[in-house]
């Protein structure tokens, strides 16, 4: 990372028992001998999964003296750039909470599965998150490749357990705190789409009823919000929330959940 190494901490946080990532966390040791700051936290009891290892690093007490933190999943590559591109934008513009960036992908021609994700993806990309940002001024985080200010974070109730979509949470309740979001489409994360069709499947199980158990928590909040019912923003925020709790197919035919990853290369591209 292009950025001062004083003025930046790294926490890689890890829920596994894997020995195969143990010996890749090993990799800290280096780096610190490098003279970055950066440590590991390794969770042995994986209570609240991404939300519970997520508010547990921000409740270090080393963490207070800084202002923002940046969230990347483990197969994310920032660019050393990132950071400068960024934080920038939260400079003079105190209602502003998060910076969220576009996710670009390395295997996106892998096989049909993930061209066809990409193609997904791509249009929520550069076109929903893009426009509802624009115009609308709601739109929601992706997970990881933002950068948070701390601040909102603490003032929004922190990251919760309550679903398994921590990330649709936070920005939910962010939104409704009166916090404000930029989407930058031109700055790009490289990450990974899942290629064998057992993967996405559980990846569209988790991004699916996450926003159901959303649905029933925040609906009545939304409603009650100090926000008109004309005003665009909630009801963005009431088709965000109802569209992704709806069950929805990427571009496949039903007879795909019974197909492995050799029929799925088989098929023509769309």
């Amino acid at each position: 990372m292009d950025w001062p190494k004083e003025r930046m901490l790294v926490q890689v946080l890890d829920d596994s028992d894997d020995v195969d990532v143990q010996l890749l966390i090993k990799e800290v040791q280096k780096w610190q001998h490098r003279g970055v700051h950066i440590l590991c936290r390794h969770r042995l009891i994986r209570t609240g999964y991404k939300a519970g290892n997520l508010k547990s690093a921000m409740n270090c007490d080393y963490v207070k003296i800084y202002e923002f933190v940046a969230i990347f999943d483990a197969d994310f590559q920032p660019a050393p750039d990132f950071l400068k591109r960024t934080v920038p934008h939260f400079k003079g513009n105190d209602d502003i909470a998060l910076v969220q960036t576009r996710w670009a992908f390395v295997n996106k021609d892998g096989n049909l599965l993930t061209r066809l994700q990409n193609i997904n993806l791509s249009f929520h990309f550069e076109v929903e998150q893009q426009v509802n940002g624009v115009f609308i001024n709601f739109f929601g985080f992706n997970g990881t490749a933002g950068v948070w200010r701390i601040k909102a974070l603490e003032e929004c109730g922190g990251w919760l357990e309550r679903t398994t979509v921590e990330d649709m949470d936070i920005a939910v309740r962010a939104h409704l705190s009166g916090w404000k979001f930029v989407y930058l489409n031109d700055v790009k994360c490289l990450c990974e789409l899942p290629e064998p069709f057992e993967a996405y499947k559980k990846q569209q199980h988790r991004w699916h009823s996450g926003p159901m158990q959303l649905f029933r928590l925040c609906f009545f909040d939304i409603l009650r919000s100090k926000m008109s019912n004309t005003q665009p923003c909630r009801k963005e925020m009431l088709s965000y929330v109802t569209k992704l709790a709806l069950p929805s197919y990427l571009y496949l035919p039903h007879s795909a959940a019974h197909l492995d990853e050799e029929h799925l290369e088989s098929w023509p591209v769309v």
